[in-house]
Formats: C-alpha cells, sequence, structure tokens
C-alpha cells in the first residue's frame, strides 16, 4: 500500500534538516512512497518580497533578495554535497535564472498570474536539493513536477483541482513502484502548462489529493511537534496531545481556529477514510496524533482554542423591527464580500452579534457599510474562548475573573467573549 510523507518548511530548513529527512526516510523501507515537499523554510515569504520588488520596479531591492535566495540555496548544496556539489549546483542556478526571467516577463501581469508563475519556484528549488541528497546517500528517487500532476483550472493563488485529469495523471507517476518519489506541495498546474497554487495550507492538501488518487493507507504529516494538542502550548501550560480524534472533530476545531489541519486537507482523504498522522521529525519515538474515522475519543479531552484580537460587532435595525432572515442574510452577505470569517454569531429578536478577526483593511469598509443600514455598536481588542466538551464547572473556572460580553453554546462547544485586557498571559485548564 501507498504511502505519503509531507514535510513541511521548518523540516528541511537547512543541510542539516534535510540530513535528518534522509536519516528518517531510511527507516521506511515500503514502496512507493510519495514524499511532498514544501519551500525550504521562509523561502516563501522571501519569495513574495521578491515578487513585491519586481512589481514595484525596485530593481536594487530586488537584486540584493535574488541573490540572498541563491546564496542560501547554494550554501546548502555546499554544506551537503562539498566537492560533489557541482551538478545540483548547476541545477539550481538554472532554476533561479527561470525565476528571473519570469519576474521580467510578468512583472505587468494581475498579480495572482504573476504571484502562481513565480512563488512555486520555493518548492522547485527545495525538491530538486532533496531529491539531489537521496541519491547521493543511496536512495533511489524519481523526482515529479507537481505542475505536471496536481491538474487545475486557471484561479491563481487558490486553484481548484480537476480530480479526474489529476487522478489519472497520479497513477501513472506511481507506477514505479520502487523508488521514492519526491514532489512538491502547494503547487498545481492547468492543462496548458501554466503553473498554479493552491491557497492557504496547499502543501497539506497536496498531499491528501495524492493520497485520494492513490487510495494511499495513509498521509504521514511531519512536524516539529509530537503531534495536535488540546491547546496552544504556548498558551497554556497544561495542554496535552489528543493521540486520536475523528476527522470531524478536527475540522471543528480547525474552524474555531486551532492550529491543525485545514478541513480542505481531510475532504479528500475522509472520502476515502484514509487516516492522517502528525508526527514529530525530531523524536521519532513519540507517539503520533491519528486523524480517522473514529469518533470514540472525540469527547475524552476538552479542546481550548484562543482567538485574540476580535471585534465585536453588535447590529440593530435602525426601526426596531426583527432582525429576520432577510437582514440577516444581507449582513452575513456583506461579511462574505469582505473576505471575513465571524468566530461567534448570536441572534436576538432585535440583533446580530458577530464576532470578527481584526483585519483593518477589510473590517473598516464593513463596518462603513453596515452603518449605512443599520445602527452598530462595536467593541475592539477582545478575546474570543472557544472550549470543546466543556462542562459547566470547567467553563465557569476559565471564565472566572472575566466579563463575558457575548457568548453562545451548544451541545459540544461553548463560546465567551472577553476584554483582551483580561486575556493575556498564560491560562491553565483546570482538571
Amino acid at each position: 500500500m501507498t504511502q505519503v510523507f509531507k514535510f513541511g518548511g521548518a523540516s528541511v530548513q537547512d543541510a542539516a534538516a534535510i540530513r535528518r529527512v534522509g536519516e528518517l526516510l531510511a527507516r521506511f523501507r515500503a514502496r512507493p512512497l510519495i514524499v511532498v515537499v514544501s519551500a525550504m523554510g521562509k523561502t516563501t515569504n522571501a519569495l513574495e518580497a521578491l515578487l513585491a520588488a519586481a512589481r514595484e520596479g525596485e530593481a536594487a531591492d530586488y537584486q540584493e533578495r535574488l541573490e540572498t535566495l541563491r546564496r542560501e540555496h547554494l550554501t546548502t548544496v555546499e554544506a551537503l554535497f562539498g566537492d560533489r556539489a557541482g551538478p545540483v549546483k548547476k541545477r539550481v542556478e538554472s532554476l533561479l535564472t527561470e525565476l528571473d526571467q519570469r519576474h521580467r516577463r510578468h512583472a505587468r501581469r494581475e498579480r495572482p498570474f504573476h504571484y502562481d508563475q513565480t512563488v512555486c519556484f520555493g518548492e522547485l528549488l527545495s525538491t530538486t536539493i532533496i531529491s539531489a541528497w537521496l541519491d547521493e546517500i543511496g536512495m533511489a528517487t524519481e523526482w515529479q513536477d507537481a505542475r505536471d500532476l496536481v491538474v487545475t483550472d486557471d484561479c491563481y493563488q487558490a486553484a481548484n483541482v480537476d480530480w479526474q485529469a489529476t487522478a489519472e495523471r497520479v497513477r501513472a507517476m506511481a507506477s514505479d513502484n520502487d523508488r521514492i518519489h519526491i514532489t512538491q506541495g502547494f503547487i498545481g498546474g492547468t492543462v496548458e502548462g501554466t503553473s498554479t497554487t493552491l491557497g492557504r495550507e496547499g502543501s497539506d492538501f497536496s498531499a491528501a489529493i495524492l493520497a485520494h488518487c492513490l487510495d494511499a493507507e495513509e498521509v504521514t504529516i511531519w512536524k516539529d511537534v509530537p503531534g495536535i494538542f488540546n491547546a496552544d502550548p504556548r498558551r497554556v501550560d497544561n495542554a496535552v496531545q489528543l493521540e486520536q480524534i475523528s476527522y470531524d472533530e478536527a475540522v471543528e476545531l480547525a474552524w474555531h481556529g486551532a492550529k491543525v489541519i485545514h478541513p480542505k486537507t481531510l475532504g479528500p482523504l475522509q472520502q476515502k477514510s484514509i487516516p492522517l498522522t502528525v508526527r514529530s521529525f525530531e523524536d521519532l519515538e513519540a507517539p503520533p496524533s491519528t486523524i480517522g474515522q473514529d469518533t470514540r475519543f472525540d469527547t475524552q479531552t476538552p479542546s481550548l482554542i484562543l482567538r485574540e484580537a476580535q471585534t465585536l460587532l453588535e447590529i440593530r435595525t435602525r426601526d426596531f423591527t426583527f432582525m429576520d432572515e432577510a437582514r440577516q442574510h444581507d449582513i452575513l452577505g456583506r461579511l462574505v464580500e469582505a473576505g471575513l470569517h465571524a468566530g461567534l454569531i448570536d441572534a436576538g429578536a432585535m440583533r446580530l452579534s458577530l464576532s470578527l478577526d481584526g483585519h483593518p483593511e477589510r473590517l473598516e469598509p464593513l463596518v462603513a457599510s453596515l452603518c449605512e443600514d443599520y445602527a452598530v455598536e462595536r467593541c475592539d481588542d477582545l478575546t474570543l474562548l472557544n472550549v470543546r466538551h466543556a462542562d459547566d464547572a470547567l467553563l465557569a473556572a476559565l471564565s472566572a475573573g472575566r466579563d463575558s460580553l457575548a457568548e453562545r453554546r451548544n451541545a459540544d462547544t461553548a463560546q465567551r467573549l472577553f476584554p483582551g485586557s483580561q486575556c493575556r498571559g498564560t491560562w491553565h485548564i483546570p482538571r
């Protein structure tokens, strides 16, 4: 059965990390093995800055950023291959030359198109280096261009997958069962061969696409943490690992703001009951977290999700009429047009309460639009507390000493909105 591994930027950020990936893969002898790799470290951010410099005509800044990219990647190649680095350096230089040419060719095109034609080079560079390194240490690999595998439309920066065409190409790719197939996350291509990107969490999604098309046994995402936790360990001093949760529970956690697997990654896996495992590349013996069909463990451990920098809008009709379905449809439609997500929605007879992420460039036009037709009260710098599977005692303990400005609760999730000043520092989940 096919296995699909995905390595993010932190796991391939430099020569030492790439050596560790090689050592890790040497422990897994089953074939076929599909390995999906992100750009090294913060390369995507660097490419976005390079893109901005190209579009703004900042020649000196552009050249400096391009040279930094070249130096960082070639330094990694030299650290890995030493005096045998020549052929790999040549391939890296060729990719960087092509990147430079694309910037010059597309700088006046619409930004989403330009973005996809250039940012894809982060993954092309990382997989070129990693594939060469695995060959160097005795692992037979086949480098695959994801732009030839994942067929998409031309909705740049958020391309939609043509599942039938993709499945045909992916199955043909995996027909060679004796090699490790190295390919890129985050990117795809149109039938005409134009580069596209898959949007938020695109690398994880790439792994799910390949697994779905191949009816894989499992997808493993390798991270610098041992798995999925019931709270952010940086904010909650007694966060614990969730070793097993269902697809539905993972989607719920993601919806409420937890940094788990994006729902679009889970969809293709859930359709074929393919489990997704999160494991630590730093500690291979650490127990992983698995997302699958089994729901038995979902309610055993409460999960706490904090959403910071929230804005509460209390929206009322001006003529004291009901906040009926038509008015809610109008308001939520404006929210969609603004590209904002409401972490909390609560309706009363004459009001609609929304807790929104504080993106000023999107929020301010929305508020201005709503104020033209409704009475709007606003409160900023709030923290939204989401608790999955909380009992009354736990919710009371977490709310103690804090002033609830809005709240909502159903059978599985409790939400309370507090002043941000009352939520700073470290939290603790009473047991």
